[in-house]
């Protein structure tokens, strides 16, 4: 599926069955970082029927109070990077892993909009990370077009895809 366009449910769904399949037979927990995504990475994951086998945890922190506290991002990334930044990105995939305990992790944050993007970081500008236990975390930038929902299916869907590739390297 092309990054470019704007995944259905049932496409969603699919990178959800190849995720699930690598966790569970890697006997890996995996758990998820939201912030413009609000929970729909981990409802997607959710939605499949065993899915506590390998699905650990979902945490969504869209404040940067949230993002302290709940993954242990440093005040001073967040003030010098801002929210949606590789610095901050990476420093909440580190922190899903130490907090949650599991064994593989994604975070996202972003712009999803209408407002909020500025000059330098426009509407559609997302970060997602991905890491593993023990290994070394992964951030890449994404510039996603449409609206609010089409810039959130798009991250759900690449975030879901590099956990397909991080399970599978």
């Amino acid at each position: 599926m092309p990054l470019s366009s704007v995944p259905t449910d049932t496409e969603l769904h699919a990178l959800a069955l190849d995720v699930a399949s690598e966790a569970l037979q890697q006997k890996l927990m995996l758990v998820a970082a939201e912030s413009c995504t609000g929970g729909w990475i981990a409802k997607v994951l959710t939605d499949l029927p065993g899915s506590s086998a390998w699905f650990h945890a979902g945490v969504v922190t869209y404040s940067y109070e949230a993002k302290e506290a709940l993954l242990g991002v440093n005040p001073k990334t967040l003030e010098a990077s801002g929210a949606v930044s590789e610095e901050t990105a990476l420093e909440m995939v580190s922190g899903a892993l130490a907090r949650f305990g599991a064994g593989v992790a994604v975070a996202v944050t972003g712009i999803a909009g209408p407002s909020g993007g500025t000059p330098d970081k426009p509407v559609g500008t997302v970060w997602i990370s991905w890491k593993r236990r023990g290994g070394y975390g992964h951030a890449q930038l994404f510039h996603f077009s449409g609206d609010r929902e089409a810039v959130r299916r798009q991250t759900v869907a690449a975030a879901l895809t590099g956990l397909r590739k991080t399970l599978t390297e």
